[in-house]
């Protein structure tokens, strides 16, 4: 990927880990990138809103541009970067449960590294930890007939 990735992106990161830092944060519209930990190659956009803690599938086209998976009915668009992505959904009422308005910096530099296996942890009781709400569209993509950003032929 040529384009250097954003400071909000932590790479590979857990559910969970999520739901902790950003429940740490503790602030209506704070956000982060993670790569998903269901589909290789796919990332996701994690918002935080009134203690629940909100995923959007966010996906790179065959052709490098990226585009969020909102609620039906919204039209897809396409970004040519993640920051512009970003940019877009700061503003209010584009399809978001919260626009985004608190980046969550990684710590630390980001190293390429193979994704790492994730570990089944002990889970916080849901007291200790936001709710997780995934807003996972496979339905909408295939009913798109979308696989991963890419169309599939009518005949398929």
């Amino acid at each position: 990927m040529a384009a250097a990735l954003p400071a909000c992106y932590h790479g590979a990161m857990t559910k969970k880990e999520c739901e902790d830092l950003l429940g740490k944060k503790n602030k209506d519209g704070a956000y982060l990138i993670r790569d998903s930990e269901t589909i290789q190659g796919a990332m996701c956009l994690c918002v935080y809103k009134q203690k629940v803690v909100y995923t959007y599938r966010l996906l790179q086209s065959h052709n490098g541009y990226y585009t969020l998976l909102t609620v039906g009915g919204l039209d897809e668009t396409f970004f040519k970067t993640i920051d512009d992505l970003i940019r877009h959904y700061k503003r209010k009422n584009q399809g978001l449960a919260m626009h985004l308005r608190h980046s969550v910096k990684r710590k630390t530099a980001l190293l390429i590294q193979p994704q790492r296996e994730l570990q089944a942890q002990p889970s916080k009781s849901p007291e200790q930890r936001p709710p997780y709400v995934n807003i996972d569209l496979c339905i909408f993509l295939l009913q798109q007939n979308y696989v991963f950003g890419e169309m599939l032929s009518p005949g398929l």
